[in-house]
């Protein structure tokens, strides 16, 4: 491969979410109750061990949420699709199974966001995922459902996350 083409490819976004390689530990607050005005958290701890697939083109993350239900397993799985620039995150867990819908979303002004359209309690809603302030060594992840097409959001899970490795 040539220096240009090379160029090009880190440039394209495939190296987007590379600051989440490596082990991390972070702390959770989520809503007890989605999408009917509960202001009432769950905290608990978590870790996540994210790897390079696919030459570079997506991201394998194994996750165990430590809840006081008892821990659950998830795997994250990131594409990312060079000619659209756009990341395909796609989501399984030991309690629901695979999700077959994923969360579409790019980095732009230092921070990842993705949007997907999905059905929640018998109706279809949005879902936003944001990665932000993002160092070498923490960032901040958050998810937020609209029931009014994006006019408004309800935060409902919080995530800091701390580098473990």
């Amino acid at each position: 491969m040539s220096e240009s083409n090379f160029k090009r490819q880190e440039q394209d976004g495939r190296a987007d979410f590379d600051f989440f390689i490596g082990s991390w530990k972070f702390r959770n607050r989520c809503l007890r109750e989605w999408l009917k005005g509960s202001t009432s958290w769950e905290e608990f701890g978590g870790t996540s061990v994210v790897r390079k697939i696919l030459g570079g083109l997506g991201h394998i993350e194994e996750v165990t949420l430590e809840r006081a239900s008892g821990a659950t397993e998830e795997m994250i799985v990131r594409l990312f699709d060079p000619q659209t620039q756009q990341w395909s995150i796609y989501e399984a867990d030991s309690r629901n199974g695979f999700d077959p819908r994923p969360v579409i979303g790019a980095y732009k002004d230092g921070r990842v966001e993705g949007y997907s359209h999905e059905p929640y309690e018998g109706k279809y809603i949005f879902r936003r995922v944001i990665w932000s302030e993002i160092t070498v060594t923490s960032f901040h992840w958050e998810q937020a459902f609209s029931t009014d097409g994006g006019n408004t959001w309800e935060t409902n899970w919080i995530a800091d996350f701390v580098r473990s490795d």
